[in-house]
């Protein structure tokens, strides 16, 4: 039996070669450009990030210290609006936004803001902080959701709870803003979702405060729900 056998075609290396080598020649001043604008923009991110990024920030560490010693005095106007020497939170957020500590400062400022009574300001700049920290990151979100619960908006609260509780979940936070989402659902009469709440606070967090308290928690949402 014949078979028969096609010819695979033959690559001319050396023509390919030397029609890159044409293309090279006939766009060497494009390419140049194009290499020359790629380095240039990775050298000014290098620059901005690690020369103006960090030189801003060792200035913001500055202005910041004396904004949190009014904090923590409870100072709340001074570490707010400043001094008149010192900086406060809300202008530290304008001038050195790009740094971590101008987005350290939001939190600061959310947190004053809900101290003072002023929640739908407090809203504002704790949804602006960002963070990944395993405590900070949650509480900045619970506290969103005190916020919400001070302007009788219930259902936003027990969201904003439910988030903290599930961010980065630990034995600190996540039990306390699993008790508070189960308050919030029985403000609204939610007593069954309430108990499942707390129910989950028991067995999760069994050797929290929260965890040995919840009995008396379920006991009275069952009661309160005739469940």
């Amino acid at each position: 039996m014949s078979k028969e056998i096609k010819d695979e075609p033959i690559v001319d290396v050396e023509n390919a070669l030397g029609k890159t080598e044409l293309f090279v020649e006939e766009n060497k001043k494009s390419i140049l450009i194009i290499a020359g604008a790629i380095v240039a923009l990775v050298g000014g991110y290098f620059a901005y990030k690690y020369w103006y990024v960090a030189g801003e920030e060792t200035k913001a560490q500055t202005e910041m210290f004396k904004a949190e010693r009014y904090f923590e005095q409870d100072s709340l106007d001074k570490a707010i609006n400043g001094d008149g020497v010192a900086l406060g939170f809300a202008q530290i957020t304008e001038d050195y936004g790009i740094t971590p500590s101008g987005n350290l400062a939001e939190y600061y400022l959310g947190i004053s803001y809900l101290k003072k009574g002023q929640f739908e300001d407090a809203i504002e700049h704790l949804q602006k902080f960002d963070s990944k920290d395993q405590i900070v990151a949650p509480v900045a979100t619970g506290a969103i959701g005190d916020a919400h619960l001070e302007l009788g908006r219930v259902d936003e609260a027990i969201t904003f709870y439910l988030k903290a509780a599930e961010q980065n979940g630990n034995k600190f936070t996540t039990p306390i803003y699993l008790k508070k989402a189960g308050m919030a659902n029985e403000d609204k009469g939610n007593y069954a979702d309430a108990v499942k709440l707390y129910e989950r606070i028991k067995v999760e967090f069994a050797e929290t405060m929260e965890g040995r308290e919840m009995e008396k928690f379920i006991a009275r949402a069952k009661a309160l729900g005739n469940l």
